[in-house]
């Protein structure tokens, strides 16, 4: 195993996409995702990375491009963030329902107004529902390993659908990780060169993604749904593959001192580690406090989910973004229909908290946890929690 460097975290990402050996990267700069695509065009201005750098005039243009470089056959890549995901919206339904294989780093950021630069999922949960694969990484080592595995999980024929690899703006974009990098006979020996289930070819003149009538377009539909139910499967498998070889192991879903936990925390992204730090304080005074992390959140893992918070009391959830009118979070409503129906479910408390940027420190987790332990806090939907708490 090659020693960890220090490396900015955006140039990790990178360094991962050059190693997969990309035939396309089409992007447009937009804090704080820019980073990833300028080293992308310095890597193929240098000579190191044999691709065709786009650089457009938009993120909808971004995505496009893809789109069409995938439907040729190539390996395709691009990252984005915050007004320029949104820009991308209307594109991203594309290649997920044309099943092109393309992978995209979003560096999450909210969404204005008011302009704000800093991280939070408010971008990425409009997202939800564009049918594209979702991971959440923690620390720049899973940036780096996410990306490279998701282009095998993409172009799996079984999948064939397009991979987001989320990681927070700023609190990991533009910070410096020691991060095990791989050389390139070790993702080649991970990684095949691209195979195409279809393409386009001026030789053989055909079609993708055209007009559909009732008869057929939820026949597509389906046939998108039934790939997300297997690319569950597909990661799973990839993640045991890149733990044999290369030592890092990866589920759905990560569990920590969940084993006779009371209430359990439930994160996305970077805030997980901070959530274990304040963890590890509570175990330390007595109170039984478990934390799963979410890493894949589309398709989510139901039952992976269910079996991890299993024995908990309470599972109190931080939404990094707001749903405005369904009072509460998409991760919190997520988890509340996990539960739907269920005898002897767990209470599912929801907290608001680290919009805008705003900091996530252990007292947050602690008031958290607190609040979701005190049987007098009636039932309201959800919380807003704040890191000036006293």
């Amino acid at each position: 195993m090659n020693k960890p460097i220090g490396i900015e975290v955006s140039l990790a990402a990178a360094e991962a996409v050059s190693l997969a050996n990309v035939d396309v990267v089409a992007a447009y700069p937009i804090t704080p995702q820019t980073h990833v695509v300028e080293h992308l065009a310095e890597l193929v201005a240098e000579g190191a990375l044999k691709a065709q750098y786009v650089a457009v005039e938009s993120e909808h243009s971004a995505m496009s491009a893809c789109v069409g470089a995938s439907a040729a056959g190539s390996r395709t890549f691009t990252a984005t963030a915050s007004q320029g995901l949104a820009l991308m919206h209307e594109i991203l339904y594309l290649p997920s329902s044309m099943r092109l294989p393309i992978v995209m780093v979003v560096a999450n950021r909210a969404l204005s107004a008011p302009i704000n630069i800093w991280a939070d999922h408010s971008d990425i949960m409009p997202q939800r529902d564009t049918g594209w694969v979702q991971l959440f990484a923690e620390n720049g080592q899973e940036v780096f390993d996410l990306t490279l595995m998701s282009f095998k999980v993409a172009e799996d024929h079984k999948v064939l659908l397009p991979v987001m690899v989320n990681m927070d703006g700023f609190t990991l974009s533009h910070v410096i990780e020691p991060v095990s990098m791989l050389n390139k006979e070790e993702v080649d020996s991970f990684l095949p060169p691209m195979d195409p289930f279809r393409m386009l070819d001026p030789e053989n003149p055909r079609s993708i993604g055209g007009f559909a009538t009732q008869n057929a377009y939820t026949e597509v539909k389906m046939a998108q749904e039934d790939a997300m139910g297997k690319a569950a499967k597909v990661f799973e498998a990839v993640a045991d593959e890149y733990n044999q070889k290369f030592g890092r192991e990866y589920k759905a879903v990560e569990t920590y001192r969940t084993e006779d936990a009371e209430v359990i925390l439930v994160t996305m992204g970077s805030a997980g580690e901070t959530a274990r730090t304040a963890v590890d304080e509570m175990r330390e005074t007595g109170v039984k406090v478990g934390q799963v992390s979410i890493r894949m959140w589309r398709p989510f893992p139901l039952d992976q989910f269910r079996q991890a918070v299993s024995g908990a009391k309470v599972v109190a959830v931080l939404d990094r973004a707001l749903s405005p009118g369904s009072q509460g979070g998409p991760v919190g409503m997520e988890v509340r229909s996990a539960f739907f129906g269920f005898n002897n479910a767990p209470v599912i408390r929801d907290f608001v908290a680290g919009l805008g940027g705003r900091e996530l420190n252990r007292k947050v987790f602690k008031e958290m946890t607190s609040r979701a332990l005190d049987q007098n806090q009636g039932d309201e939907a959800y919380t807003f929690l704040d890191a000036r708490l006293k």
